[in-house]
């Protein structure tokens, strides 16, 4: 069995990979935090393995057969009238695995339709949405989960229109006693099968991610490191209006540029880490932060909490709420509301599944 977890990790590692740039690829709401947990958690969680679904759409791998029949919801109001949301719904099938079905769908909402001059005629509307099929599989005598998700993908913006496939790939590896684990998941790989403009094809957001997740024994915590963007290693942005001084305007003699502190800034712009906080059985506190969000967005004069993320879980009755706000910048923060159940526990007397720390 360890041979084959070896190969497994060796064929995952040997996929091609291409470099991603903001801005330079279609079908970036691929990208956005979709469940209250994960916006709270820094706005990525591909390694926290439990019975929740809607963490299962970072990682196919997280699916489990506790999961039968389980619904997860969640809607997200974003920036600039921008609304967007997620609808799952989870099977086990005992000799298969275990399968899970989703779309979700991303409004940009009405603008007005106007010339270079400002004459209006009209709105126009665009919108995105993907129908995912998902399916995961543990290796048998193993704590080695592998998963995919396929994803069908459709864009329109006014008249324009485009549609394309992805494939997400993930491998868990889950040592329940040691309530530890680490996953790896390659991301959108895919392309676009049809193009916003037939001399125009965009790439897809390509990422290949790794992360770990501890719960201590005893402590009602746990910890989650999710590292992005393996596939590019400089994320740094420079602003052309305003570039990093390299010379003394005053001398003339170059400034001198630390190195540690250089390597320490790029390391941390690929790390988003969590932390969840179990009140009682029924409430749970959760605190995130994105370095790269903060780096991006904070105003020097007033950083304020950009780049932190909150919320909370609770379940009463056979329902699980969580919330989670999550601070871009001094204008404003995205809220994000999330619901789950297990159908099970509406018609049997099996406890329906619940989230587990």
């Amino acid at each position: 069995m360890k041979k084959t977890q070896f190969l497994l990790f060796l064929m995952l590692l040997s996929i091609t990979a291409f470099s991603q740039v903001g801005g330079n690829n279609t079908y970036k709401f691929l990208n956005l935090p979709i469940s209250a947990r994960v916006t709270a958690l820094g706005g990525n969680l591909i390694s926290t393995k439990d019975n929740d679904l809607n963490v299962a759409l970072n990682n196919p791998s997280l699916l489990t057969d506790s999961m039968d029949n389980n619904v997860a919801l969640s809607f997200i109001n974003y920036f600039g009238g921008i609304k967007y949301g997620y609808a799952a719904y989870a099977k086990n099938f005992k000799k298969l695995g275990n399968f899970s079905a989703g779309v979700n769908y991303l409004s940009y909402g009405k603008t007005v339709r106007a010339d270079e001059i400002g004459n209006t005629d009209g709105t126009w509307s665009a919108s995105e949405m993907s129908f995912n099929l998902a399916y995961a599989h543990t290796l048998l005598d193993s704590n080695l989960t592998v998963g995919a998700t396929l994803k069908t993908i459709y864009s329109q913006m006014d008249t324009y229109f485009s549609w394309g496939s992805a494939l997400d790939i993930g491998a868990t590896y889950f040592r329940p006693k040691k309530n530890f684990a680490v996953a790896f998941v390659i991301k959108n790989a895919g392309r676009q099968w049809r193009n916003y403009d037939s001399g125009n094809k965009e790439k897809l957001p390509f990422e290949m991610q790794i992360g770990f997740s501890k719960k201590p024994k005893h402590v009602p915590i746990r910890l989650s490191f999710t590292y992005e963007n393996l596939e590019k290693w400089d994320l740094t942005y420079e602003d052309p209006a305003n570039p990093t001084q390299t010379v003394d305007p005053l001398t003339g003699e170059a400034i001198k540029q630390n190195k540690y502190k250089i390597f320490g800034d790029k390391l941390m712009r690929h790390m988003v880490i969590g932390g969840e906080v179990i009140i009682t059985k029924n409430l749970f506190l959760r605190l995130g932060y994105n370095y790269q969000r903060r780096k991006e967005l904070k105003i020097p004069e007033k950083r304020g909490m950009a780049g932190f993320s909150f919320g909370f879980g609770f379940r009463v009755y056979k329902f699980h709420f969580s919330y989670g706000r999550a601070v871009y910048h001094l204008a404003g923060a995205t809220n994000n509301f999330s619901i789950s159940f297990d159908i099970n526990g509406f018609y049997s007397k099996k406890p329906a599944t619940s989230i587990t720390l």
